[in-house]
């Protein structure tokens, strides 16, 4: 399961609701995975792996490589 090392940011889970939502029975359970890349970040001077979330590379959170 990918999560972000940063923000620890991982799999949500909710429910797919149909268009009619008045059909209780068609709604079903689902899952969806966050944006995670594997990319080099500096720490602490030094360059290293690590798996990051799309927002926190879009923030700012890291300084890559």
């Amino acid at each position: 399961m990918a999560k972000c090392e940063i923000c620890d940011k991982s799999t949500m889970y909710g429910r797919r609701i149909s268009i009619t939502r008045s059909q209780v029975s068609r709604r079903a359970k689902t899952e969806r995975q966050p944006n995670i890349r594997r990319v080099r970040v500096m720490e602490n001077g030094t360059p290293r792996r690590r798996n990051v979330c799309a927002r926190c590379l879009r923030s700012g959170a890291v300084t890559r490589a």
